[in-house]
């Protein structure tokens, strides 16, 4: 970090963030919140596919090089798994924060995340809208308390991958919270598929993708003459947004790799 950088971040007393993927549509939302946080600077962006293109009056970098050069305290990374591992490794390795809305990552990518973030922290998250993380919550603390439950996410037609991440964090906390669910009844599927997928305790999860959705998700959790609906929706990427910016603030008092929002929450 040069001389100069280190003077503007001691007088600005600002968390300095830059973001990868900045020239996607969530990249770019991340990039509106931070620029219109009062704590927050936005000082560096990267996008390979968008090398050399302008937002918010920062050119955006084809690699971490731009984050050194503008001393990145944090960096938010809304990419694909495939980008993010080589993102957070170079985060670990030069001592910045990473703030992480990319889902895909397996046993094996967490493991070595928790080893490589020693002098800074990591945050990975599977939903950043708050009212999505209560919903997880408020699911896994019913779950005792019901014999059946099923998910239904539903997500807009180009999200890629099928069950939601989080979809599959609300199915591992339920079926942490509760191993006595009732066996599936059905005996013969008339079109393969119908049921859902099995998740975590055979709990049903189902993929819906729509056209002018953007982020969606009820679980129904039943028992003998009562049902629980809990549903969260999310009709805009900026629903997200209160998330990545707590995150970004707190991101330097969560050591290691923090799993979730909800520390940053204090839940």
């Amino acid at each position: 970090m040069g001389e100069q950088v280190k003077a503007e971040q001691a007088t600005s007393g600002k968390i300095r963030v830059g973001v990868f993927g900045a020239g996607g549509r969530m990249g770019a939302t991340v990039c509106d919140a931070v620029m219109a946080d009062p704590d927050l600077e936005l000082v560096a962006a990267v996008d390979p596919a968008c090398a050399g293109q302008v937002i918010h009056g920062i050119t955006i970098g084809a690699d971490p090089r731009a984050m050194a050069d503008a001393g990145v305290q944090v960096a938010v990374d809304f990419t694909i798994a495939a980008a993010s591992r080589t993102n957070l490794q170079w985060c670990a390795l030069h001592g910045v924060h990473a703030v992480v809305g990319t889902t895909g990552f397996n046993d094996a990518d967490l493991s070595g995340f928790r080893s490589a973030f020693t002098s800074s922290n990591c945050m990975i998250a599977a939903n950043f809208a708050i009212s999505a993380v209560l919903m997880m919550k408020f699911a896994e603390m019913a779950s005792p308390w019901f014999e059946t439950a099923e998910i239904i996410e539903l997500h807009h037609d180009n999200k890629a991958d099928a069950p939601s991440g989080t979809a599959v964090a609300t199915a591992n906390r339920m079926a942490a919270a509760s191993s006595e669910w009732a066996p599936d009844p059905t005996t013969h599927e008339v079109i393969a598929g119908a049921r859902g997928g099995r998740g975590p305790a055979d709990i049903r999860l189902h993929a819906v993708r729509m056209r002018g959705m953007v982020a969606h998700q009820e679980v129904i959790l039943g028992s003998a003459g009562q049902t629980l609906t809990i549903r969260q929706d999310s009709y805009d990427r900026i629903s997200f947004m209160p998330g990545v910016v707590l995150a970004c603030k707190k991101i330097a008092g969560l050591p290691g790799l923090t799993m979730g929002l909800e520390p940053a929450l204090g839940l």
